[in-house]
């Protein structure tokens, strides 16, 4: 039974509601500190996959190919236009103020990195698919510890729209455990190795961004994802031994 989308969502979903209601009384120094933390774990976990690499030349391919492609079409831009979609959907239907003195930018900026956190991340994916092919939810229980307390803190400087977002990270988990049947017969573990070290390195940038070290452009990566498994599978046939 495919449950790990259902119970991932839920986390976000409670998380930023209770988050959000509560914002007040959350002391500030845990917003401050938290979010650092959950940096750091976005951190950990991404060089946990980047390790499980089989091919590096492949997994580089991958990502600038993909950061290219992102690039071209402005995708971080349009998460960014969608995010400012939903947070004037929301507070026209539960005004909220939790992010007063928060700029439109900041806003975005934030709301980019965790929406990538909690849709697009390696292990999400990674975990639907596999959910999908085993039925085991394992890897998404895990990650629904981590986005529960992550969508909790974010949702006091952000407000209701976070809990929004379990909306798009149900749609695309669901959809890759339903096509994981179709999916998974094709892959070697040396693809499903280069398309987990290609995720992991899209956490560990969004890690940076969340701990606001460095702000990398995280949603023009994810094209990555997809290039992934094709060009691991090429590498294997054509390149050069």
């Amino acid at each position: 039974m495919i449950i790990g989308p259902i119970v991932n969502g839920s986390g976000v979903l409670i998380g930023g509601l209770v988050g959000a209601f509560f914002a007040k009384r959350i002391p500030e120094r845990l917003r401050m500190a938290l979010p650092l933390t959950f940096g750091v774990a976005s951190m950990g976990l991404g060089i946990a996959y980047i390790v499980q690499v089989k091919q590096m030349p492949a997994v580089v391919l991958s990502l600038i190919l993909g950061s290219l492609i992102g690039e071209l079409i402005y995708l971080e831009k349009g998460i960014a236009w969608l995010g400012g979609k939903m947070r004037a959907c929301v507070e026209r239907m539960i005004p909220s103020k939790t992010h007063e003195g928060l700029s439109q930018e900041d806003f975005l900026k934030q709301f980019v990195a965790i929406l990538v956190l909690f849709c697009a991340s390696g292990t999400g994916i990674f975990g639907a698919l596999t959910n999908g092919m085993t039925g085991d939810p394992t890897i998404l229980f895990a990650k629904t510890i981590l986005d529960l307390f992550t969508a909790a803190i974010f949702a006091t400087a952000l407000g209701y729209a976070v809990a929004m977002i379990c909306i798009p990270q149900f749609a695309i988990q669901m959809s890759l455990a339903l096509g994981a049947t179709f999916l998974m017969p094709l892959t070697t573990p040396v693809m499903i190795g280069d398309f987990s070290a290609v995720g992991g390195l899209i956490m560990l940038a969004t890690g940076f961004r969340i701990c606001g070290i460095k702000i990398f452009p995280v949603a023009n990566f994810l094209p990555a994802l997809v290039l992934a498994m094709p060009i691991s599978y090429l590498w294997t046939m054509y390149a050069p031994k």
